[in-house]
């Protein structure tokens, strides 16, 4: 079994919010599947499902961006799945709109959820695919530009972002990590002015290859009473 990991808020005041779109995107995979998220006996929403005879689960953290390691740790333990098992999905303020970007391995880029992840996990070794949500904003803006709601325009970009993401967590389930490159591979290139750019593959460096990584760099904090923080 192989288990895709969306990254974002729980409650209804960060719905639809750019810092959500993992979330989303799993809402996504949860209406083409006819499958329902329900509450686990610990700190995550889960739900299972079969895409062509292959079982994967959904796995949503409540525990808050920051601290997404913590609920995914227990998860990954009841489960037995190992962490190349695990297809995290989560916002990009490094690139484009709509466009996405898939990789594995490597630092946590300044993502808290992620930096959570790589720390209480501690191993950077998981496969990730990072939605883009852009950076427009101005300075000192950014916690309220993530927290933001998606305009109409963005959510429409956003869902066709999700149309190739959906594309690659197949070939994820169906065979890991290198069938879902095979598959990136495949995928037509259609520009940066017409879609989202499946095809950019981030190599991690090597300077980030510590797996507790460094400290996350500037940017949003959601504490676990939900107040938010600028940092």
């Amino acid at each position: 079994m192989r288990a895709i990991v969306g990254i974002g808020n729980p409650g209804g005041r960060y719905q639809l919010t750019r810092h959500n779109v993992g979330f989303m995107f799993l809402d996504h995979l949860a209406e083409k599947y006819n499958i329902s998220l329900i509450p686990s006996r610990s700190d995550y929403y889960y739900a299972e499902g079969t895409q062509a005879g292959h079982k994967f689960v959904l796995v949503k953290p409540t525990t808050f961006v920051n601290n997404s390691g913590s609920s995914i740790a227990q998860f990954l333990q009841q489960y037995k799945i190992k962490t190349e098992d695990m297809l995290v999905v989560y916002d990009d303020l490094n690139i484009p709109l709509s466009e996405i970007r898939i990789r594995f391995g490597g630092s946590h880029g300044g993502h808290n959820g992620i930096y959570s992840l790589i720390y209480h996990l501690n191993s950077n070794q998981f496969p990730r695919i990072r939605i883009g949500i852009g950076s427009v904003y101005d300075k000192g803006k950014m916690a309220q530009f993530v927290l933001g709601k998606l305009t109409f325009e963005e959510y429409q970009d956003a869902l066709t972002a999700f149309g190739y993401a959906e594309l690659l967590m197949e070939a994820f389930v169906e065979g890991g990590m290198k069938q879902m490159l095979d598959e990136n591979s495949q995928m037509q290139d259609p520009g940066p002015t017409t879609g989202p750019n499946a095809r950019i593959i981030d190599q991690p460096s090597a300077e980030n290859q510590s797996p507790k990584g460094s400290a996350p760099l500037p940017g949003v904090f959601e504490s676990s009473s939900g107040d938010v923080h600028s940092l």
